[in-house]
């Protein structure tokens, strides 16, 4: 075992004992050496341990990409019925899409995975990534910015709903094959791993191991929670949110720390532009040039106005890229990366702008000394990029649009918003006057209780 590295026993019993119980889990489990090393060493500590009242339960998603998943999927259903694991194949069913295969299949993957854990009533849901993955994602990161990244996440919270847990980050599959082979357990070698096609197995073939330690892992995680922290603090005294669609930051949160102010600024971006990303270095470097600049002005990035006043810095989505999404009865979807859309009724709908619904940028309804006091063009700016709903080119009623259920959508966290920014996320959330987002099912992390 490398000096650096935890050995997978070790890490097991560590997180069952950070975990809440009574609790369920789902082990996502592809056949490979690292879910199978990782459903075993559950099964042999929580058999040994039964006064902790955790249960184990296991899914296999086929992507269908290639001939034999299925039957791989079938051999770690006949492993698990012989642990006496519960065991469910998820297939990923319709069209592939021709680029983004990578990107696709883990959305699909975490997708299926939650429906899974619905199914089976799991409280959270586990994943093999080892410290070799990790030492993959650093590198490949390191390789597209000079800032220093934390790599992947201990726990990440998957649409608001399932916490995903990752308990051999700081293992190495040489042990956890190892300890299959002490077993007699065999696993199965996916091809796309010697496939130089993909990124991270040119990687996998490149890797110093011994490059980054886990103290030096840990500290950059300790590192981004801080940050988190400090945003969430910036929001609270410096962040105010106007009907919901126009945002505003006072003028002393304009003079605060850089690093803090790239933080929040990045993701408010996202947050207001609905994308899942932050911008890049050199448009950040932009705004925050501009937000410090004591001239009145506006400029835009990442689908955000910016506009700049003696009483702060307004920010509002841009007028230009908004496309109607159209929902069958009964189907859901995320207009603009902004709004979470489910349709009620017996007929389909239209989401598009209010801009668009009435053929101009209108003014709202709201009214009163506080409205009054906006810039004009902020919050018409802010008004016209509003949701609108309309059903065979008829607006809908007030009755009809009870039947529609909107909510707030956070592009950068409600699909999958890791424990490093959780602080800020939950703290936005709040702002909106949304649902707080679901805590982490741990009562200790690295044996501080939380």
């Amino acid at each position: 075992m490398s000096p650096e590295a935890t050995s997978p026993q070790q890490a097991i019993l560590k997180f069952l004992a950070s975990i809440r119980s009574p609790a369920r889990i789902l082990v996502a489990i592809s056949g490979g050496s690292d879910s199978t090393g990782l459903l075993l060493l559950l099964d042999e500590a929580v058999k040994a341990a039964p006064h902790l009242e955790i249960s184990l339960c296991a899914a296999t998603v086929d992507h269908g990409l290639r001939a034999g998943s299925t039957d791989e999927a079938r051999h770690v259903a006949a492993l698990c019925a012989s642990l006496g694991i519960s065991h469910t194949i998820a297939t990923w069913q319709g069209d592939k899409p021709k680029t983004g295969i990578m990107a696709a299949a883990r959305e699909a993957r975490y997708g299926l995975l939650a429906e899974t854990a619905a199914a089976l009533r799991a409280d959270l849901i586990v994943t093999g990534h080892t410290l070799d993955d990790q030492y993959e994602t650093l590198r490949m990161r390191g390789l597209r910015t000079e800032q220093i990244s934390s790599g992947i996440a201990d726990a990440l919270l998957f649409d608001r709903r399932f916490w995903i847990l990752r308990p051999l980050l700081f293992s190495r599959r040489a042990d956890i094959r190892s300890f299959l082979r002490a077993r007699d357990v065999p696993w199965i070698e996916d091809p796309s791993n010697e496939d130089v096609r993909y990124e991270r197995v040119r990687m996998r073939r490149q890797i110093n191991a011994d490059a980054v330690a886990e103290n030096d892992i840990r500290a950059a995680w300790e590192q981004r929670l801080a940050l988190s922290s400090r945003g969430a603090e910036w929001l609270d005294r410096h962040f105010r949110l106007h009907g919901g669609l126009l945002g505003q930051v006072l003028p002393d949160g304009l003079r605060k720390d850089s690093t803090v102010l790239n933080y929040a600024f990045g993701r408010l971006t996202a947050v207001f532009g609905g994308q899942p990303f932050v911008p890049g270095r050199a448009h950040m470097e932009r705004l925050l040039t501009f937000a410090a600049g004591r001239e009145p002005g506006r400029m835009t990035v990442g689908r955000v106005v910016f506009d700049l006043r003696r009483d702060g810095l307004y920010l509002a989505r841009e007028s230009r890229g908004i496309l109607p999404l159209v929902l069958r009865p009964g189907e859901a979807g995320v207009w603009d990366g902004r709004f979470c859309v489910k349709n009620g009724l017996t007929t389909s709908i239209e989401v598009e702008t209010l801009a668009a619904s009435l053929g101009s940028s209108p003014m709202t309804e709201m009214r009163g000394d506080h409205f009054e006091r906006l810039p004009k063009a902020a919050w018409k700016r802010a008004i016209a990029s509003a949701p609108a709903l309309s059903s065979e080119g008829d607006h809908l009623s007030p009755q009809s649009a009870e039947a529609v259920e909107m909510t707030r959508y956070f592009a950068p966290f409600d699909r999958f918003l890791t424990r490093f920014d959780f602080i800020f996320a939950d703290r936005l959330s709040a702002v909106f006057a949304m649902a707080p987002y679901a805590g982490l099912p741990l009562r200790s992390i690295d044996g501080k209780t939380i």
